[in-house]
């Protein structure tokens, strides 16, 4: 069946242009006025700020984080994972995560999340995915990613499905330790992305942000 979604969206944005009060003159990209996505039954749309005089918000407007812990991160995380912009994980939102063959994970601790985040995220904390006994949640978590133990005691993720993580920004390691964390127990590096702009990139191009609601 043709897929008519893109121009869907165009004719759609097109609209919005010529319409008094609904003018658009941020897009995403010169033919991408907006996304339109459906994730886990919940309808988003996802665009830029269209206020030319918006600013990034106070809490990631800080140019300068002691460092360690907050150091510039590396484009390339890891070996095998690859390393995703803003269009890039907007495809990724719009295939396998609206899809259900993948998942977005936000990677910060809640009291990050819940003040905001990318829509279609999911909330799995760097701190709960350490690979040691005294970790609780590890073992139920990888399960829930499609992990199965082995008899050796090793997992196998022939069935899990891709994941795109990310955190606060460029100097922010919670994301790229869950990806180490993952990496370390048998995660193959070819299904892990690593959005590496994170929150503070996303911020800066005035893209959509949604309140968690609980």
């Amino acid at each position: 069946m043709p897929n008519f979604k893109p121009l869907i969206s165009f004719v759609l944005g097109l609209l919005l242009l010529s319409t008094p009060g609904f003018a658009q003159d941020v897009w995403i990209t010169s033919d991408t006025p907006f996304v339109e996505l459906e994730v886990n039954n919940e309808f988003f749309v996802i665009e830029r700020n269209q206020d030319n005089s918006a600013v990034i918000p106070a809490a990631f407007a800080k140019t300068s984080r002691p460092c360690p812990p907050f150091c510039v991160h590396p484009m390339s995380i890891a070996d095998g994972v690859e390393t995703f912009g803003e269009l890039e994980l907007l495809a990724f939102i719009e295939g396998p995560v609206q899809a259900g063959d993948g998942y977005l994970i936000d990677a910060r601790t809640p009291s990050f999340y819940n003040t905001g985040t990318i829509p279609g995220s999911i909330n799995l904390p760097f701190n709960l995915l350490t690979a040691d006994e005294s970790n609780p949640f590890m073992t139920p978590l990888l399960i829930q990613l499609g992990g199965v133990k082995q008899s050796d005691g090793s997992w196998s993720f022939a069935n899990s499905p891709e994941l795109a993580l990310f955190c606060n920004g460029p100097w922010c390691g919670q994301s790229p330790r869950a990806i180490e964390n993952l990496m370390s127990v048998g995660y193959p590096a070819e299904k892990l992305k690593y959005y590496r702009g994170g929150m503070q990139n996303w911020l800066m191009l005035g893209l959509t942000v949604v309140v968690p609601a609980s």
